[in-house]
């Protein structure tokens, strides 16, 4: 894993928009890998603001995001895609026909996950994947279990995560839905560029099982460790519990 470590989450969610809109320069067809959550907010707004300045052109780009709440239509203001309408997808270029995602209120959630399988197989996989990573070391909604899932499936949510995403929902728990959709490990651990983000201190236990500590179904961000290039964009909070020659050298590292 590549590290990099910022003073704070804003210089860091910055840079790593600034590096998104490169990678679309040097390949305008680029199939973007999009997570939601608190982590890329910032960088949502970095992108939406070099597309304002005329430095982002996303026209050719496609985009998969990697999960959304079981039930939720996507006009609810709690559903990941009306999350990527407000914070993103409003405010740059990108074509309509190239937003995928996962429909919470189909029908036949199998039905629904093999098919975004099948989308995504026929784009030809992910070019570069943005993730976040949950307190519990959870990616997308692959929750820590005895196993994990390779394929997208229909996941129970834990309290934890569940607690992690309360505020589209007035701050009260139990109107945040049990289950959700989500890509599986293969998806990801396929795309040919994993680009991670992490910040605040409640992040530190997770991202050091994800660097440091054992590849283990407990902390499925660990699994990325197989990966052959993964970035991970952090801030000193979420650094914290980091330790080793890698970390010093990241903490200069502005690329």
């Amino acid at each position: 894993m590549n590290l990099r470590v910022f003073e704070t989450e804003q210089e860091a969610a910055t840079t790593c928009a600034a590096r998104i809109a490169e990678a679309v320069r040097h390949t305008p067809e680029l199939v973007l890998g999009l997570c939601t959550g608190r982590s890329p907010l910032n960088v949502y707004r970095g992108l939406s603001e070099l597309a304002a300045k005329g430095k982002l052109d996303l026209s050719r780009a496609t985009t998969f995001n990697v999960d959304e709440f079981l039930g939720l239509p996507a006009e609810d203001a709690g559903s990941f895609r009306a999350y990527m309408d407000r914070h993103l997808f409003r405010h740059v270029n990108l074509s309509t026909e190239r937003i995928h995602f996962l429909d919470g209120c189909a029908p036949d959630a199998e039905a629904e996950c093999a098919r975004y399988d099948a989308a995504l197989a026929q784009a030809g996989g992910l070019d570069l994947l943005l993730l976040g990573v949950g307190p519990n070391g959870h990616i997308a909604f692959n929750e820590p279990g005895d196993v994990l899932t390779a394929m997208s499936h229909r996941t129970r949510l834990s309290r934890e995560t569940r607690l992690s995403h309360v505020q589209p929902f007035g701050d009260d728990p139990s109107r945040v839905p049990m289950s959700a959709l989500t890509v599986g490990m293969a998806a990801m651990l396929q795309a040919r560029r994993v680009v991670v983000l992490a910040f605040g201190v409640n992040k530190a236990a997770a991202v050091t099982g994800m660097v440091h500590g054992p590849i283990t179904t407990r902390c499925p961000a660990s699994f990325l460790q197989l990966h052959r290039d993964v970035e991970v964009w952090l801030d000193t909070g979420a650094a914290s519990g980091l330790h080793g020659r890698r970390l010093e050298e990241a903490r200069s590292r502005k690329e």
